[in-house]
């Protein structure tokens, strides 16, 4: 028997959450989409609901070539559900486990693109709070960002409790471990975390317990050991513990762009050793750090 749900026929599930379930589908027009439907132990509960609805409306604002593209959804029936782009690619959590780390040109393109498609969210009025190497998937050499789950709009005052972790805990900030209001600076530091683990094929504060982990994040003891030139300058930017220190997104993609490009064409300072990169990222970060402080 098809089952179908919506417009959509459902092949197969392909992943399993807390409170959803993942399916490869097809629609009218024989297109293969992702289809997140609530788990039916949730769909009573209103805050569940409330949840898949957001994550519709914030991942639907965002458009770039770096985030996985929201299609449709309807959650006022008795199957709620999302409706996104399908990416055949492969985590980058199960790519850096299988391959090793990335290094040199690549590692450079990837952290470049990620950056891009975190800046592209912030346009967009969204913070994502869980970019983490799980929800980063790679197809075709480039990076998607998915999974908008407990994303929400810039501006709002969202905070946690403390204790009450929501996300990875080994790539979240330190703002939302103690629980203050979280913006998109904490992204930023989520994307050096992640940036970090694809550079050395660790997280960057360790394993272990999640206290353990935590107590890592909140006193600053990042581990880039393995990192060179001129990311690892970067990433110690982006990985401050004052989320007004850190530059956004859109400055770090612009900082790493210039080494992605056929070097011969690049300006003589752009193909200059990292400590030259890295003198230029330090006299700049305070001014992009202050226009970035006036526009939120």
């Amino acid at each position: 028997m098809i089952e179908r749900l919506g417009e959509y026929r459902l092949l197969e599930r392909i992943g399993t959450g807390t409170s959803a379930v993942v399916h490869c589908a097809v629609d009218a027009r024989g297109r293969t989409v992702a289809v997140k439907e609530l788990r039916p132990e949730f769909v009573a509960e209103p805050a569940f609901r409330r949840r898949l609805a957001r994550e519709i409306a914030a991942q639907g604002r965002v458009s770039s070539p770096y985030v996985a593209r929201l299609i449709g959804g309807d959650v006022s029936g008795d199957r709620p559900y999302a409706v996104m782009q399908y990416v055949p690619g492969t985590p980058l959590r199960t790519l850096i486990r299988s391959y090793g780390p990335l290094r040199g040109p690549a590692l450079l393109q990837f952290a470049w693109q990620f950056a891009q498609g975190v800046a592209d969210v912030h346009a967009a009025g969204v913070v994502h709070r869980d970019l983490a190497p799980g929800n980063v998937m790679i197809l075709g050499g480039s990076p998607l960002i998915i999974d908008f789950g407990i994303a929400h709009e810039a501006g709002v005052n969202e905070v946690t409790l403390p204790g009450m972790l929501v996300g990875t805990p080994a790539y979240l900030a330190p703002e939302l471990i103690e629980g203050e209001p979280v913006g998109q600076p904490a992204d930023v530091f989520s994307w050096a975390s992640t940036v970090a683990y694809a550079a050395t094929g660790r997280p960057p504060f360790g394993t272990g317990s999640v206290h353990g982990v935590c107590f890592r994040i909140l006193r600053g003891m990042a581990d880039l050991d393995g990192v060179t030139e001129p990311l690892r300058t970067l990433l110690e930017l982006a990985l401050r513990r004052d989320p007004a220190e850190r530059p956004p997104a859109q400055w770090f993609a612009g900082a790493l762009q210039q080494w992605c490009g056929d070097p011969a064409q690049a300006p003589q300072e752009q193909r200059a050793p990292g400590n030259v990169l890295g003198s230029r990222v330090k006299a700049q970060a305070p001014r992009e750090r202050s226009e970035r402080q006036e526009a939120s």
